[in-house]
Parts: structure tokens; sequence; C-alpha cells
């Protein structure tokens, strides 16, 4: 997993409360367990008309907008079903960071696991971020998660917090396996004297 510093990029402002999993990701294409090629898909049902072509006043189909990596959106972003495909369809789309006021807890776990940072502030907060991120391609914000701040176009911080050990293992890189492999010297003394007490444990 990519390490999270710090970010600076285009804003883009996506003001709609309760955008759930299924809006992120339709369960369309969830048959995949790869975490890359979601990204066309991401936002489909809002991001394009029937016949597949783009919705010209979805925002991320606008020019300033196509290569935003920071989302500010609405309250309770990626509430219903606990589909990790939500993230991978964000990440893959390019979004590296949701500010929100706040988010459905599972989607929230998994956006650490997937790279992403979410963010949560008050909703006065968000809507000076939104009011920022509405200035196309102007909006650009800066998150430092080393220093828990967010720097608007004019200069304004913003500060927030994230839980110490998520803020780790973002700044470090460290998915659930990550964090597992760093332990593998150990794990690999283990079942070399699992191997020696309990042999039948083994297959060779």
């Amino acid at each position: 997993m990519d390490k999270f510093i710090r970010l600076r990029a285009i804003a883009a402002p996506l003001p709609m409360a309760n955008i759930d999993t299924d809006m992120i990701i339709s369960q369309n294409h969830l048959k995949t367990i790869k975490r890359t090629g979601l990204g066309v898909h991401a936002f489909a049902n809002i991001r394009y008309h029937d016949d597949g072509s783009e919705r010209e006043d979805f925002v991320l189909n606008k020019p300033a907008y196509r290569k935003a990596e920071i989302l500010v959106t609405g309250e309770n972003f990626g509430c219903g079903s606990s589909r990790e495909h939500a993230p991978w369809a964000l990440k893959d789309f390019g979004i590296k960071c949701v500010i929100a006021p706040s988010f459905a807890d599972i989607f929230y776990g998994n956006c650490f696991k997937n790279g992403i940072l979410p963010i949560k502030l008050p909703q006065d907060v968000i809507d000076l971020l939104m009011d920022d991120a509405s200035r196309g391609a102007n909006a650009i914000i800066t998150v430092d998660l080393e220093l828990q701040e967010i720097t608007g176009p004019d200069g304004g911080i913003v500060s927030f917090e994230v839980d110490p050990y998520r803020r780790q293992c973002l700044l470090n890189g460290l998915d659930d396996i990550g964090l597992t492999l760093q332990k593998k010297d150990l794990i690999a003394t283990y079942e070399a004297k699992k191997r020696l007490s309990q042999p039948w444990l083994f297959k060779d």
C-alpha cells in the first residue's frame, strides 16, 4: 500500500448526504476480487446516462475535476452494504482523501485499509471546504497527515484528528498484510518450534 504523508491536489465538491456504497460502486461490478479496474465504474449511476455517455453536470466529469484526488462531500458517506469494492473504486479512480461530516463505520475502516484517508470535520468547516472546492481548477487543497492539517487555496488552515494507530499505518503504507509481514521473523520462529514439537501439523 502506498504511503500517505502529504497530498496537494484538486478537491471536488459533492454536496450530497447519505451516498451509499451502491452509489459508489453498484452490485453489477462486485464479481472481481481485483482492486484495479473499478475506477471507470465509480459513481456509474450518477456519472453516466443509460447509453453509457457521461453526464456533463456530474462534478467528476467536468474538465476542472477530472484529476481530483480529494472529495469533499456530505454526511454519512459510505453507508449501505459493507462492500470493500467501494474504496477500491474510489482509489482506482484517483481519490486519495474523502472529507465529510461523518462516515459509515465499516466504510471508514475500509478506507484506511486501502490507502484512502477519510477525514471527519464539523459541518461548518465542511461548508468552507466545499466553497473552496467549488473554485474548479483553483480548488487546490493540501492535506498533511503528519501535521493533521488541511490548507485551503487561500492559506487558511484547518486541523483534524485521526486515530493514532490508523494514522501510523497510513504514514507507513501498512495494510493488514503489511502489518503481519512486520512480524515475519517472529512467525517463522514460532512455526519452526511448532514443526519440532508437533510435526504432524505440517505437511511437506
